[in-house]
């Protein structure tokens, strides 16, 4: 059994969508299709009793499920995020200035008698220092420091969006093996059937035992491969899982249905979006400003810090009663720079090169982006002309084919080769369907990482 929903438009066109439909569903027994202006949902039905039992105590993991999981528990993610929350702490502290030092001492104290009385030089001092930074550093460091904490929170949405494209790609890759093991099993069902034929016919004299041993090998060979998809599929669950910061060995059920998306994108339209709504670029334009920013602070080195300072001195009465007068003085300091040409010239130079790191970085990652946009969007391009010829032709003229040379061979009108060759083929076309419907939402999700930004329907 299999079902047709679409929109009143396409009910009014559903003559000319009749062969291409009913050849998909010929061997496919489950299969459920939707069909509306701008998505394709492909649905199986039914599956083999052994399937469903194995799956029923799994919890069936949807697309929407599997990304808020990873955003909410990826450790990847959550370190880069605990990183620019720690770097978002930075700017008030640069921008600050040092504590100051509470000095207390005890000053030219005899050490014959250690009496505070004796010596008129001897005395208790108290006092508080502070350091001053040459006007324009300190804002400068809060500045470097507040542009480095944006761009590390630009860094947080970068990382998100390469884990949610991580996400996709497994997802789907979890939804094609899926989709390629119901294959395998409708195909070993098909020549289980072609064998029982096969049997029939050499028995009554009109066929040949050759056609049974090669329906038979070629059944081997699918539960070979399906073994193979097996093994793929397990690896793959345990990629999605430790994405998902699950256990490895946590099952992974995808639903029978899904959406797809196949948007209609313009190369030139991706690639002026990506630069400006991309997470990447605006990391990189925050760092030149902290890059700039240095330059002014190195160039700034040039010039001394200063130390002021306040104490007061008590002094003891004589050893008669005597009073004697306490003192009072302020200090002022101020750091030399003779060393410039091999310090702070040097700080400059470096400054300069790391600016200059900071815009070729930039520039790089703007032509790699170009390059990765431009040949994601002609990959979709060929991808999406590649599943709509499998869909509105070849498969269905396969599907005739097989149904055709079926016929004839239970009449003895056909040769077995050309039926089992084209069976295979059939086979081979519904597989490359699948894998072409999977190829391009993982080239979406890779634009979508690319640009900044999700596809919509339109």
């Amino acid at each position: 059994m299999f079902f047709i929903i679409c929109s009143w438009p396409l009910r009014r066109a559903y003559p000319a969508w009749a062969p291409v439909i009913f050849g998909l569903a010929l061997f496919s027994p489950g299969l459920v299709i939707h069909i509306s202006t701008d998505t394709i949902r492909v649905t199986w039905a039914e599956a083999r009793a052994e399937i469903q039992l194995t799956n029923r105590d799994k919890s069936i993991l949807t697309l929407d499920q599997a990304i808020e999981l990873a955003l909410t528990g990826n450790p990847g993610l959550a370190e880069i995020r605990a990183r620019a929350e720690a770097m978002a702490a930075v700017p008030s502290q640069e921008g600050t200035l040092p504590d100051p030092t509470l000095r207390f001492g005890a000053l030219y104290l005899p050490t014959s008698s250690f009496n505070l009385h004796r010596d008129d030089f001897t005395m208790m001092e108290v006092g508080v220092s502070q350091e001053i930074p040459f006007p324009g550093k300190l804002a400068l460091r809060e500045k470097i420091a507040e542009q480095e904490a944006l761009a590390a929170a630009d860094s947080v949405d970068e990382a998100r969006l390469r884990l949610v494209r991580e996400i996709k790609q497994s997802w789907w890759r979890l939804f094609y093996y899926d989709r390629a093991l119901n294959l395998l099993d409708e195909s070993e069902h098909f020549f289980q059937q072609l064998i029982d034929i096969a049997q029939a016919k050499y028995k009554v004299g009109k066929g040949s035992q050759q056609d049974v041993l090669l329906a038979q090998l070629e059944l081997s060979k699918l539960k070979d491969e399906k073994l193979n998809l097996v093994i793929m599929r397990h690896s793959q669950n345990a990629r999605i899982n430790a994405l998902l910061d699950r256990a490895a060995e946590t099952s992974v059920q995808i639903p029978a249905e899904a959406e797809f998306k196949l948007p209609v994108i313009v190369e030139s339209a991706l690639q002026d979006k990506a630069l400006h709504i991309r997470p990447l670029f605006a990391q990189h334009r925050k760092m030149l400003d902290a890059g700039l920013a240095k330059v002014d602070l190195a160039q700034k080195g040039f010039y001394p810090d200063f130390t002021v300072g306040a104490y007061y001195d008590a002094r003891q009465n004589t050893p008669s009663g005597q009073s004697r007068s306490d003192f009072a003085s302020v200090q002022l300091s101020i750091n030399v720079p003779i060393y410039a040409n091999r310090k702070q010239a040097k700080a400059v130079n470096q400054r300069q090169s790391e600016l200059l790191q900071a815009q070729y970085a930039l520039h790089d990652d703007h032509r790699k982006i170009q390059a990765e946009i431009a040949a994601k969007a002609v990959e979709y391009q060929q991808t999406k002309e590649k599943l709509l010829l499998l869909e509105h032709e070849i498969i269905p003229q396969a599907q005739q084919a097989v149904n055709s040379l079926l016929a004839g061979y239970q009449v003895s009108q056909t040769d077995f080769t050309d039926l089992l060759r084209t069976q295979l083929s059939f086979f081979q076309y519904q597989t490359q369907y699948w894998q072409a419907l999977t190829n391009t939402q993982q080239i979406l999700a890779e634009l979508s990482a690319e640009v900044g930004e999700e596809f919509s329907h339109d």
